[in-house]
């Protein structure tokens, strides 16, 4: 009677692999989603909508790379199904809701501007897949494409919130949309945050502070905190690059050997 039994515990095993490998996908797929969904809301002129749905984006494209770090089921095809995603949601849609928000007044100068940064973010994704096993886990080589897609949607959420419109600072539209694309495809550093141990104990103010940002100042005023938190990552990475040009030439003159 035991050997009857043992076909399907092997193939219920065989399905519970199955589905906890297509478990990040499922993420991957739900960003992905989001990413075509803030494009149709920004052609249907929607563009709140599309905001939220950029920030929901880069929520569940950090939750599929970790889901499969977790289970262990990180894969070749995964890795590029999430590149194919990241492309959509934070190449594609930023640049068509700046253009359809703002830049479509510009002419020929509004598309271009939109195309950069589109380009900018299939170079920054090219390049981060190729460099993975080279670069600084500490930090990332240039703007990572979910901040810089946040920070586009960031400024559309809080100058709608604000009752502004894109026509009535586009010239500010365009500067934004330039520095964010370009900035990925800089050699800027940015904090990573991949060298944070999560089961590392911390003390409690710290805990105190996280439920105070999450829970308290976030729901307070979504747009504002949200665009000001990625305004501030957008310009740490020229703060560390900064400290370390200063820091680099103190090193040099204090080696250099007096007259």
């Amino acid at each position: 009677m035991s050997e009857p039994q043992s076909e399907p515990v092997a193939a219920r095993s065989r399905l519970r692999r199955r589905g906890i490998y297509l478990l990040p996908n499922l993420f991957t797929t739900a960003a992905l989603f989001a990413g075509f969904y803030a494009i149709i809301q920004a052609m249907n002129g929607n563009f709140e909508h599309s905001a939220v749905a950029v920030f929901i984006a880069m929520v569940l494209d950090g939750l599929d790379g970790r889901v499969a770090r977790m289970t262990h089921t990180q894969s070749e095809f995964g890795a590029e199904y999430d590149s194919m995603s990241d492309m959509v949601s934070f190449g594609v849609a930023p640049s068509l809701i700046m253009y359809e928000w703002a830049l479509k007044e510009m002419g020929q100068l509004g598309w271009i501007t939109a195309f950069i940064y589109c380009a900018c973010a299939a170079l920054r994704l090219a390049r981060f897949n190729t460099n993975i096993h080279v670069i600084d886990k500490r930090f990332f080589q240039g703007l990572p494409s979910p901040a810089a897609a946040a920070l586009i949607a960031g400024l559309v959420w809080v100058m709608l919130d604000f009752q502004v419109s894109g026509s009535e600072i586009k010239w500010l539209v365009l500067i934004v949309t330039l520095f964010a694309g370009l900035t990925m495809v800089s050699n800027i550093p940015f904090y990573s945050g991949k060298d944070i141990n999560l089961g590392k104990r911390v003390p409690f103010f710290t805990i105190l502070l996280l439920v105070l940002f999450f829970f308290v100042l976030i729901p307070s005023h979504p747009p504002v905190v949200l665009f000001f938190l990625f305004t501030s990552y957008a310009m740490s990475g020229y703060l560390i690059k900064l400290w370390r040009f200063i820091k680099n030439k103190k090193k040099s003159e204090s080696h250099t050997p007096a007259p």
